[in-house]
């Protein structure tokens, strides 16, 4: 039975109407500082803790619950004759329940101009102290951190005097994520960099990963850079999803997400194999998968708008192993019924992607990098030809270069209208991935737009676009071969255009 709560919070969220409903069962509430003044204001009897132990705060609060008499009240086995002996005769009163979440040391160091000592003084020393004296002996003491369990873990106390084991062993893993976490962020901060630790959450098993013979799971970021992603997106239907499905709908999710125009992308093992945008998300589905309907067989797909009836119709006419969108109308759902092994996964709001990092594994390593989430305009654009790009080619320009980002490199993506209409992806030679997009574009090259990932090495790849009526070409630049490209462009009567910035897919 939880007869006395120590409570200690940082975030103050909840906590007043959480502290009522324990005073309510009559447990008596310890606290400090803050946490005890706003309680008090609150109407609530409350010891301070320098009471309890017989010891003042110290050192401008620095030093306030780590004396013996709290860890031993925390720590005490309530099982072991002996631990109680200790109880009785050093005068320490069991501690049932510890309410305690930490300094903001994270939102802190992350304020512009921070200093050293201001971001050293939210290093919180007795936080994650009692959290892990209480949690360690979860089996007799709860351990609240996170306001969302408040409900929870007031239900319980409110029908039961006391916590369930599983809820004090669910709360106790809690806490040493917690600590994990926040220790973490500060061995990062103090180290300047140099120390990195990742904490991942597990969302589920998987049958297996991207072979049958291999085990799989997937795992959530503890430290994500918000917007829609497929940790957070609602499956409403289909098979459960498999490590081929979560990369593929990854990467289908990033690439719709560089578009504020209605826009569907279809994605076959990592990379595009048809994208469109258009005046609406219809028409825009049409269009791609008329990039190459041949490659969409089997395929994922993105939007970036609702799921409407009309277009799940058009959807459940062809196989697919997945759809990605912000939301789907109840009239789409019952349409996608009719394939019951379709996976349908609801992300919400689709916004362009947050600053964040990736990670690759190598052997024995990490790679860590900025993830390449900026976008280039118009006005970032040097026209390096003669001729200078119409207007619609300069928009299909910057709309093949978001597609060519998210194709594997080397990549040649040759867009018109709106819409890819040949890619070229993951060649070992530049000017095989320009061949491969044409015979992708099946014939639909002429007047196309063509974008590099990278520059071209040499002026063939040049050559072989005007051979095909290519009329305009989107490059990073800053070859050896920049001025020979150039001259070949203007003998073809290519428009070309350098984005000073390279966007390697590897």
């Amino acid at each position: 039975m939880i007869k006395r709560a120590l409570i200690s919070v940082s975030d103050k969220n909840g906590i007043v109407d959480f502290s009522k409903k324990l005073d309510a069962k009559g447990i008596e509430i310890l606290s400090t500082g803050g946490t005890a003044k706003l309680l008090r204001e609150n109407g609530l009897d409350v010891i301070d803790v320098s009471d309890f132990t017989g010891h003042p705060e110290m050192m401008d609060g620095r030093v306030k619950t780590l004396h013996p008499k709290v860890h031993g009240a925390l720590l005490a086995l309530r099982d072991n004759a002996e631990h109680m002996k200790e109880v009785e005769k050093h005068g320490i009163g069991l501690i049932d329940l510890v309410v305690v979440n930490l300094y903001p040391f994270e939102a802190t160091v992350q304020k512009a101009d921070v200093t050293e000592a201001e971001a050293i003084e939210q290093i919180d020393i007795g936080g994650p102290s009692m959290m892990r004296s209480a949690a360690k002996n979860f089996k007799s003491v709860t351990v609240v951190t996170d306001p969302k369990d408040y409900e929870k873990v007031a239900a319980e106390i409110e029908q039961a005097g006391d916590t369930s084991l599983e809820t004090r062993r669910t709360l106790a893993e809690k806490v040493f994520m917690t600590t994990a976490q926040y220790d973490s962020v500060i061995a990062a901060y103090l180290t300047g960099g140099k120390s990195k630790h990742i904490i991942l959450d597990k969302v589920m098993d998987l049958r297996y990963g991207e072979n049958p013979h291999q085990k799989a799971a997937f795992y959530q970021d503890r430290h994500p850079h918000g917007g829609a992603s497929l940790v957070t997106a609602k499956q409403l239907q289909g098979k459960e999803l498999s490590y081929n499905n979560i990369m593929d709908a990854d990467a289908a999710l990033s690439l719709v997400r560089e578009f504020s125009d209605p826009t569907v992308a279809f994605i076959k093992h990592a990379n595009p194999c048809g994208i469109a945008t258009a005046q609406n998300i219809n028409d825009a589905f049409i269009n791609a998968y008329e990039g190459d309907s041949k490659s969409a067989f089997g395929g994922i797909i993105a939007l970036n708008r609702p799921c409407s009836k009309d277009l799940a119709e058009t959807i459940v006419g062809q196989f697919f192993e997945v759809v990605i969108a912000p939301s789907f109308e109840t009239k789409a759902l019952e349409v996608f019924k009719a394939k019951p092994n379709l996976r349908i996964l609801e992300t919400g709001d689709i916004q362009p992607e947050p600053h964040g990092k990736t990670y690759r594994r190598v052997s024995n390593g990490v790679l860590i990098q900025d993830a390449d989430v900026g976008q280039i305009k118009e006005s970032d654009l040097k026209v390096v030809t003669k001729k200078k790009p119409t207007p619609q080619q300069m928009k299909d320009l910057l709309f093949g270069w978001r597609v060519v980002k998210h194709v594997k490199s080397n990549a040649i993506v040759l867009a018109k209208n709106g819409m890819a209409v040949g890619i070229g992806a993951g060649q070992m030679s530049r000017v095989d991935a320009v061949e491969l997009a044409i015979h992708k574009a099946l014939k639909r090259e002429d007047d196309s737009v063509m974008a590099s990932d990278a520059f071209f090495p040499f002026a063939d790849s040049i050559e072989t676009a005007a051979k095909y009526k290519i009329r305009a070409i989107i490059q990073p630049g800053g070859s050896m071969k920049d001025e020979e490209v150039i001259k070949a462009a203007d003998k073809a009567g290519i428009a070309m255009v350098f984005t000073g910035t390279r966007a390697f897919l590897h």
